[in-house]
């Protein structure tokens, strides 16, 4: 089953705070994303529902190996794009926010296209 963008965006949130912090709670991807915390309870509850996360026992947010690997995919995807962007010349903030619209649509084999450019 494909994920919607907004649940890509939360799991590649919580991958990028977990590699940064001990321990991630949804008060720290609401801060993070710009989002209410009901908004970001309601996420949690879908992703765990899925199978993408659980919580451990002091309620922090854990990804499961299912969600890891989607996160991972997510934020190469990202990084990947950001950096074919800055090649291009696009200022770096400009890069990254762009990078995080076109991550959840583009194809595979464009990925792996992109991939093999930037490494020539």
């Amino acid at each position: 089953m494909a994920l919607h963008e907004s649940a890509e965006m939360y799991l590649e949130t919580i991958y990028v705070l977990a590699a940064r912090r001990k321990s991630v709670r949804s008060v720290d991807v609401a801060e993070h994303m710009g989002y209410s915390k009901p908004s970001v309870s309601r996420a949690v509850r879908l992703l765990k529902r899925d199978g993408y996360l659980v919580t451990d026992e002091d309620g922090s947010l854990v990804l499961t190996e299912k969600g890891t690997e989607t996160a991972r995919r997510v934020f190469e995807r990202h990084t990947v794009l950001t950096q074919l962007l800055k090649t291009m010349g696009v200022e770096e903030t400009v890069a990254a926010e762009d990078a995080c619209r076109i991550e959840h649509v583009i194809s595979d084999q464009t990925l792996e296209a992109i991939k093999r450019f930037l490494e020539k």
